[in-house]
């Protein structure tokens, strides 16, 4: 197993950044240090995913410095995630990790909790993420784009859920985005089926922000992020979180919650109260 390399005990390593990519993930910042790239680097395995790749996708999040904005997802090679690495289901599992059936007894809820650290931070109203899609994005992989606020997809984008016909349920923190994406009824049939939602239907339901071809991603995902960038960083950390909190408020409380975010905005840029 490979270490876990906590983000305030820079001892451990010279560099932390060699161990988050020996288990098949890399962080880039960008000269400006508003922008920060997460690129899933095992194309080899189609960038299938471990609990070694979901500590280091977790120590990351701890590790950005606060002067990120903008955090873009990416992955190397044909594929953006085949999801869970098959080893994981056999009894014997990764070396040095505990197998999937091994969950089943003891602290199971907690090992998974941990896990799900990896697929959560990227939700936080500090940040605009964006996943940028193609090839397949299996389960572990569907999952880690729907972590994301926003999806750019190329055109052989595929995306599938098969955890339930595994016998198992989706448990990385993808059943909320989904269901707030696609609405309960197409994520039931989604999830039961285990069937391919492609590009141009992921666009329709609402899983895809945006289709383009696979030669044009890069250069669409830097476009949105400079679009996004564009506006003040409190205005878009205020909007981001009345539209994360407005499913789960009546009509008057989120009219409440637009009032307070919008004095709010208005004391700081008339610099009332300083």
């Amino acid at each position: 197993m490979l270490p876990e390399v906590p983000v305030s005990s820079p001892a451990r390593t010279e560099n932390p950044h060699a161990d988050w990519e020996r288990t098949g993930v890399r962080l880039d910042l960008a000269e400006d240090g508003v922008t920060a790239t997460v690129t899933l680097c095992r194309p080899e395995r189609r960038n299938a995913q471990s609990p070694a790749l979901w500590r280091a996708l977790a120590a990351i999040g701890r590790a950005l410095p606060g002067s990120v904005r903008l955090v873009v997802l990416r992955a190397e090679g044909i594929s953006f995630s085949a999801g869970l690495d098959r080893a994981m289901f056999s009894p014997e599992g990764i070396p040095g990790e505990r197998s999937l059936l091994d969950l089943a007894t003891g602290d199971g809820e907690a090992v998974i909790a941990g896990y799900q650290e990896a697929f959560t931070w990227w939700r936080r109203a500090d940040l605009i993420t964006v996943a940028a899609v193609q090839g397949h994005a299996v389960g572990a992989g569907f999952q880690l784009a729907l972590a994301c606020d926003l999806r750019v997809c190329a055109e052989d984008a595929q995306f599938s859920m098969r955890e339930t016909s595994l016998g198992l349920v989706p448990d990385l923190a993808g059943t909320k985005p989904l269901v707030e994406l696609v609405g309960p009824a197409r994520a039931l049939e989604i999830c039961g089926t285990g069937r391919w939602v492609a590009a141009d239907e992921a666009a329709r339901i609402g899983l895809a922000n945006l289709v383009v071809p696979a030669a044009e991603l890069d250069a669409a995902v830097a476009d949105l992020g400079a679009a996004l960038l564009a506006a003040p960083r409190d205005a878009l950390i205020e909007t981001k979180a009345l539209l994360q909190g407005a499913p789960g408020r009546s009509h008057e409380q989120q009219q409440a919650a637009e009032r307070a975010a919008q004095v709010r905005r208005l004391r700081d840029l008339s610099g009332v109260g300083e």
